[in-house]
């Protein structure tokens, strides 16, 4: 058995081994607005419940291993003392991982990851509709754990409100664990699906996926494309030119002779089967076709 002393070992790779190690962790999809009112929205997997009376959770946006800076949730939550926990299911992780690429200050995830603004009741901060399960919350305090590359932030969150989809509930008012279909964060671009186990999902772009705010309307707006499929074509740092699109439409008419002349609805349910095997290039040549 391999045995280490954290301080003999680099942030980044002792970073990884507790990440790979303490798994599947539960996702807190933050909600937070900025003095301003900006919104801001990012996933983090440092996160728990830790009592129920009075009902408190915990998540902790760490400081950044690579350069020692901290996250514009910190921030938000230092200047208004607000926050909305949203958990994640399946149907929406892509975009989830969409929303933790490292975009500007000011920038509005929910609009980059396609995902919709719900006000909250009690609180400034936004909900995201597509959650089933939204927490507003206020923050009771936050407990800095040290100040270099990859500490902790204790952002200690005390419910204030709770909302959950008629879809996950029982009869009997609890929560339907299969119906709910949570996912979890494991280490390296492994997620967990609560009732399927591991899968990938390849990390976000450091150049920055163009946001599904910059995507054409009719693929935004598509009525066969899920969240997910959404999610996975916004993560691209550019789309294919005109070139390049028209040789793929050549490429493959001999496969799909009416290719050229498909409906969008034809177009997206291939498209669509392309993300299925992870192939995003291909689905924007057709998308754009």
């Amino acid at each position: 058995m391999a045995t280490f002393d954290p301080q003999d070992l680099t942030t980044g790779i002792l970073h990884g081994f507790l990440l790979s190690a303490v798994a599947p962790r539960p996702i807190a999809f933050a909600s937070t607005v900025d003095k301003d009112g900006k919104p801001n929205l990012s996933p983090f997997s440092f996160f728990n419940v830790f009592s129920a009376n009075p009902p408190i959770l915990v998540f902790s946006p760490a400081r950044r291993v690579r350069d020692n800076t901290t996250k514009h949730t910190l921030h938000n939550v230092e200047a208004t003392k607000e926050v909305v926990i949203n958990v994640v299911n399946y149907d929406m992780v892509h975009q989830t991982s969409l929303a933790s690429t490292e975009y500007p200050e000011g920038t509005n995830e929910f609009e980059k990851a396609g995902l919709s603004m719900l006000p909250s009741d009690k609180v400034k901060p936004f909900r995201v509709a597509e959650s089933p399960i939204q927490f507003e919350c206020k923050v009771n305090d936050i407990i800095s754990l040290g100040s270099e590359g990859g500490a902790g932030n204790l952002v200690i969150c005390e419910v204030v409100k709770l909302h959950i989809s008629d879809e996950v509930l029982n009869a009997d008012q609890t929560i339907n664990q299969e119906a709910l279909d949570l996912v979890a964060r494991a280490g390296g671009s492994y997620y967990s699906r609560a009732k399927k186990g591991f899968f990938e999902i390849p990390k976000p772009l450091a150049s920055m996926g163009i946001g599904v705010d910059n995507m054409p309307d009719d693929v935004k707006n598509s009525m066969i494309l899920t969240g997910n499929n959404i999610g996975m074509l916004a993560n691209v740092e550019a789309l294919p030119n005109t070139d390049n699109v028209n040789k793929f439409i050549d490429d493959i008419s001999e496969r799909y002779p009416d290719i050229k002349t498909a409906s969008h609805r034809e177009k997206h349910k291939l498209a669509q089967n392309y993300l299925s095997y992870g192939d995003v290039e291909s689905a924007w040549k057709l998308l754009l076709s």
